[in-house]
């Protein structure tokens, strides 16, 4: 028997997937599988992980929306400790939601995962006031193949919870906070242009 439920082509998206794992719990604590590639393909997901990551981030952490360009990945994402809102836009050329996204909180409570196809831009901002976030890769890391968009670029309109602040012209995030909590990026992800600006 299926030990996971799936919900498929979330915030009408062909691909994305919201899987919540069945959880077995009792007086001492719970159990669940957290990957079954049998159960995967039950469902009608063919894909072979190769990596798996994992990462700690404080609050107000941004990361992204960062894609990969030659050597695009499928992702398949969760937090174990903390909550994160996690969004995916759309960027396969063709598509006929180009550039439409979508944002879930995935959190150590509701343990539901994310899969994310090859052909999205992904990030994601920590809620809590620290977060471990784990994810499951179709293809090894590439360095030199990162591409990104502007977490807040206007033309998406990524709705990130809790987040104040004006768009400026740019990624830089000041002046940006949630909760009382500037938002952090990455020296690289500040310098990210708009979606047209970056994929013409």
């Amino acid at each position: 028997m299926g030990q996971i439920k799936v919900e498929r082509n979330v915030g009408g998206i062909e691909g994305l997937c919201v899987i919540t794992p069945a959880v077995h719990g009792d007086s001492r604590g719970y159990f669940m599988e957290t990957y079954s590639q049998r159960d995967m393909e039950e469902a009608g997901i063919n894909i072979t992980f190769v990596q798996d990551n994992q990462s700690m981030s404080t609050k107000g952490v941004l990361r992204g929306l960062h894609f990969q360009k030659n050597f695009p990945q499928t992702k398949l994402v969760r937090v174990i400790r903390g909550s994160v809102f996690d969004a995916a836009v759309d960027l396969r050329k063709g598509s006929d939601t180009y550039g439409k996204w979508y944002g879930i909180e995935l959190t150590e409570e509701n343990k539901k995962q994310f899969l994310i196809p090859k052909g999205f831009a992904h990030g994601f901002l920590v809620l809590s006031v620290a977060a471990e976030f784990c994810y499951k890769c179709d293809d090894f890391y590439h360095p030199d193949d990162e591409g990104g968009i502007a977490w807040n670029d206007p033309d998406i309109g990524i709705a990130w919870p809790g987040v104040v602040g004006e768009y400026t012209g740019s990624a830089s995030a000041e002046g940006c906070s949630i909760d009382g909590v500037s938002l952090k990026l990455s020296d690289k992800d500040r310098m990210l242009k708009r979606l047209k600006d970056t994929l013409r």
